[in-house]
């Protein structure tokens, strides 16, 4: 039996990259589950959250489902922003199913689970200095290749809605559109 029953992994995904799974590969070898929680759920088109909760969750189980990751071992969820750090780890306990573990290279994080008396687990980086979600916005937005960087369902999916076009259209300040 696997020494961790339910690990949390938090992030905007923005756009779910192969790190990201990658990483939940990696956890899968050490917990039971993982808890996927996409954050900033309220948020979508603009330049830093250009794609709405639902979208990433898609990007999400149909990356999974090509990978050959069960989903009966990986759950989703979207949870809004709160913008109080404090209780932020006491705001996911009272959404979440129980869970012991949580998985973030984020350093306020891994501080608030650690204050918390959680166990913290820091992921390797895969190819971090390439599997970024800012730099695949970037590239996206000067037209540059990215789709090698995302699982091909992510790059499917950002196709179908105009993902890119919708990027750039809300990078554009009102003095650009005009």
């Amino acid at each position: 039996m696997k020494a961790l029953k339910r690990i949390v992994f938090p992030g905007r995904f923005q756009p779910v990259h192969k790190g990201h799974i990658e990483v939940i590969k990696w956890l899968l070898e050490r917990s039971e589950e993982v808890l996927i929680v996409i954050g900033s759920a309220q948020k979508s088109h603009t330049v830093d959250n250009p794609f709405t909760a639902g979208e990433r969750m898609l990007m999400f189980m149909e990356s999974l489902k090509e990978e050959g990751i069960s989903r009966e071992k990986v759950m989703i969820v979207p949870v809004q922003d709160i913008e109080f750090n404090s209780v932020w780890v006491s705001y996911l306990e009272s959404i979440l199913p129980p869970f012991d573990s949580v998985a973030s290279r984020n350093p306020l994080v891994v501080r608030l689970f650690k204050e918390r008396g959680y166990n913290v687990l820091v992921p390797p980086t895969f190819m971090r200095g390439e599997y970024s979600g800012k730099k695949i916005r970037e590239r996206m937005m000067n037209g540059k290749e990215w789709k090698d960087l995302v699982p091909g369902a992510v790059a499917r999916i950002i196709d179908s809605i105009g993902g890119v076009q919708r990027l750039i259209s809300v990078s554009l300040s009102d003095e650009e559109e005009g």
